[in-house]
C-alpha cells in the first residue's frame, strides 16, 4: 500500500491515506519537488524531466528533476534523495528551501492538493540513467531558457521553480 501523509496547512501530520483516496478527494498531503542544478561555463542549468506518458496524472509534461511523496515516518529531504536515485539513477544532497500549497484538477478527475516542500542540490556529474517507469526524457537547460520554453509544464511547476530561484541566483 503507498500511503501518504495528511497535513494541515501548517505541515502538522494529521493522518495518512492512501495515495489514490488522497488524490481522489483532493486531501491535503504532503509532497516534495526536487530541483537539481549544475554550473555550465558562466551559466547555471536545471535539470527538467519529462514525466511518463502513463503516469497517473500529467504524463508527458516537462517538470523539475524529480517530485513525490515522503512514506509516513519519513523525513522528506530524506525521501527527496531516495526518490531522485528511484527516478535518474545518481545521489547529491538536497536541502529543503520553502514550500507551499497548491491545488489542481485534472480531466481524470484526480485532483492535487499538495504542501510541497522545494528541495534544491547540485550535480555536476554525467550519469542519469532514468527509470522508464517514471520518466520519459531528461534535459539540462540554462534558467533563461527554462523561463523561455514553451514547453507543457505540470500545475506546481511555477511556483516551485520561484522558490527554487530565490535560493539559487
Amino acid at each position: 500500500m503507498n500511503n501518504l501523509i495528511l497535513v494541515d496547512e501548517k505541515d502538522t501530520p494529521i493522518g495518512t491515506a492512501e495515495k489514490l483516496e488522497a488524490h481522489e478527494k483532493a486531501l491535503l498531503h504532503r509532497a516534495f519537488s526536487v530541483f537539481v542544478f549544475r554550473h555550465n561555463e558562466d551559466d547555471i542549468e536545471l535539470l527538467l524531466q519529462q514525466r511518463a506518458h502513463d503516469k497517473y496524472h500529467c504524463g508527458g509534461l516537462w517538470t523539475n528533476t524529480c517530485c513525490s511523496h515522503p512514506a509516513p515516518g519519513e523525513q522528506t529531504v530524506a525521501a527527496g534523495e531516495r526518490r531522485l536515485h528511484e527516478e535518474l539513477g545518481f545521489s547529491t544532497t538536497l536541502t529543503d528551501v520553502g514550500h507551499f500549497i497548491y491545488r489542481a484538477e485534472f480531466d481524470n478527475g484526480l485532483v492535487e492538493h499538495e504542501l510541497d516542500h522545494v528541495l534544491v542540490g547540485w550535480y555536476q556529474g554525467e550519469v542519469i540513467n532514468i527509470n522508464p517507469d517514471e520518466v520519459a526524457a531528461v534535459k539540462w537547460l540554462n534558467l533563461q531558457a527554462v523561463k523561455d520554453q514553451a514547453l507543457s509544464f505540470t500545475p506546481w511547476f511555477g511556483q516551485a521553480f520561484e522558490i527554487a530561484l530565490s535560493v539559487t541566483v
